[in-house]
């Protein structure tokens, strides 16, 4: 099925395959970013000071520091620019949709009828940048759609939106 295929019918529209509507804040970079430079940054400066202390074990050290700073790198300068034009999300009255990833990118679409559970969530460095992270619980086993990397009031009008529609739509949500 081709991303601009149309398929009429009742609801088709609801689970028709295409790009979600909408981008996350370009502060998302940001965040990506100082992810990344937390975990990286800090397994490189282990690996360094470890180097620098332990004078036997520096032929073992010299691979592992070389291959998490190369890491650092591309977390830091290639990963967030490339989840940036990946993240992608939209809401309708039908379903909620999701593009994520990088490497691996994954297209997800939840039907409003199997919403179990609704959340803004904000971490610390979400918080500083005055970003949350829309989390939908479904009545999957796959998990819950999160899209992260959006404004704080989007997030919170959003998960809103979503928790009535999911409430005035027949179903179980199993």
């Amino acid at each position: 099925m081709n991303a601009s295929d149309d398929h009429p019918g009742d609801g088709a529209d609801a689970a028709r395959v295409r790009r979600p509507a909408h981008g996350v804040e370009r502060r998302a970079i940001a965040m990506w970013a100082l992810r990344a430079l937390a975990v990286w940054g800090a397994a490189l400066t282990a690996l360094l000071v470890a180097y620098g202390l332990w004078e036997s074990a520096r032929p073992w050290l010299l691979a592992p520091a070389v291959a998490a700073g190369a890491m650092l790198l591309v977390r830091v300068a290639v990963e967030p620019w490339w989840r940036f034009r990946v993240h992608r999300w939209e809401l309708t009255e039908h379903a909620a949709y999701a593009t994520t990833g990088w490497l691996v990118q994954e297209w997800r679409v939840s039907p409003v009828s199997r919403i179990q559970t609704v959340d803004a969530v904000r971490g610390p460095i979400e918080q500083l940048l005055g970003l949350s992270t829309l989390r939908v619980t479904t009545a999957s086993s796959y998990g819950a759609i999160k899209v992260q990397g959006l404004d704080r009031a989007v997030a919170e009008e959003a998960s809103t939106r979503l928790a009535k529609a999911a409430e005035l739509t027949e179903g179980d949500a199993t």
